[in-house]
């Protein structure tokens, strides 16, 4: 879909420094990608109490897994 829009020069020149996109086009749609995958993260503070762990789950074992 082809759309006019105005964008902050300011905005347009940190959001190339930060990205690999090459193009308004392309730093356009990795924008909307990471939008779109930011707002659908589960924000893990509304799992609060909805968690259920193994009677006998010991985390200090787990983490001597890790290394």
């Amino acid at each position: 879909m082809r759309t006019n829009i105005v964008i902050d020069d300011t905005l347009l020149d940190e959001a190339f420094k930060v990205s690999d996109a090459r193009t308004k086009k392309d730093l356009i749609h990795e924008a909307l990608r990471t939008l779109i995958k930011l707002k659908k993260r589960k924000d893990l503070t509304e799992l609060a109490g909805k968690i259920d762990f193994y009677p006998n789950f010991d985390h200090k074992a787990l983490r001597k897994l890790r290394g």
